[in-house]
């Protein structure tokens, strides 16, 4: 591991937080997404620290080092973006350069959207930028069924307990059996199957993540002990919520330099067609620098593609600075 890599704590809109940075200069805040934490980043602190910038990776709040707080409406977007503002301040910072993967784009769009004179920049990796309105989980059940995994995640405890059974292999199961055969598909639990019986255990790891990452995840979930995934599961259950809250701010464009960046592979092609996509990128981020679509490249794009990831990020840096 990275031994240059240094972890702090801050107290930020009523929530502590760890986050590991490397670096100085511009900040670089890295958003991770579920089931992950700040380490997912690993592969891009030294690169980006080495070409000038201040880099810094939080575990969002719930999430792995970072508190958990009991009430699910504390895991709203508005917080999380509340958060994202915050850090930066505390931090020492006026502005940022904010990158979000899976959940952390959300957070990452939509702080660019409200905060612009914060975020001078944003990149979203595997979730595009989506437009706000109300309904997003009658659509999802309508669209997937009722064993979609967001539908699925919203009765309290249930998926809880069956990750917090065993958290190395909860993790080991989701960051390498979504995508059987490299098929970009919804994530489904058919009726009667838990959600762990759609994710076998794997007879082997991918060349992207090591047994040694895998303890690294699971020390740091493991610290909450029965609620290890609850963090994460409760920004699920407020996906209606955000729904709701967000709809003041429906259609209001990005409105800074933007980067959006998929795997091919990726599940999120089965949930939004690629027209869908195209469409949101152009209305909604109308600075977009690059659309970097990577071959033969699933869900976890910075783990599995750290190179290609990271120059990508390296060139959309490199232009906000022109």
């Amino acid at each position: 591991m990275n031994d240059a890599i240094k972890h702090g704590e801050a107290e930020v809109n009523g929530v502590r937080l760890h986050y590991a940075e490397q670096g100085e200069g511009p900040l670089v805040l890295l958003l991770h997404g579920f089931p992950e934490s700040w380490y997912s980043w690993r592969h891009q602190f030294a690169p980006l620290a080495e070409a000038g910038y201040r880099v810094v990776a939080p575990d969002q709040r719930g999430y792995a080092r970072s508190e958990q707080l009991e009430r699910v409406d504390a895991y709203t977007l508005l917080h999380l973006v509340g958060d994202a503002v915050a850090l930066i301040g505390a931090l020492g910072e006026e502005r940022a350069v904010v990158v979000g993967h899976d959940w952390g784009a959300p957070v990452a769009w939509a702080a660019a959207a409200l905060r612009p004179d914060l975020v001078r920049g944003v990149a979203g990796l595997s979730v595009p930028p989506l437009p706000a309105g109300p309904g997003t989980l009658s659509a999802a059940r309508e669209n997937f069924g009722d064993g979609f995994y967001q539908i699925y995640f919203q009765e309290p405890g249930r998926a809880d307990a069956e990750l917090a059974a065993d958290v190395k292999s909860s993790l080991r199961r989701i960051l390498c059996g979504l995508q059987p055969g490299g098929e970009p598909r919804p994530w489904v639990v058919p009726e009667g199957k838990t959600l762990l019986d759609t994710v076998p255990e794997p007879d082997r790891l991918p060349d992207w993540l090591t047994d040694a990452d895998l303890d690294a995840f699971t020390a740091d979930y493991a610290r909450h002990g029965e609620r290890a995934f609850t963090g994460g599961l409760n920004w699920y259950r407020n996906i209606d919520r955000n729904s709701e809250l967000m709809t003041a701010f429906a259609g209001r464009p990005i409105d800074v330099p933007a980067l959006y960046v998929v795997g091919e592979q990726d599940l999120v092609n089965a949930m939004i067609a690629p027209e869908a996509v195209e469409y949101l990128l152009k209305n909604l981020t109308p600075r977009l620098h690059r659309h970097v679509r990577l071959p033969d490249t699933g869900h976890w794009t910075q783990q599995e593609r750290p190179a290609e990831v990271t120059e990508a990020l390296l060139d959309f840096l490199a232009q906000l600075a022109e």
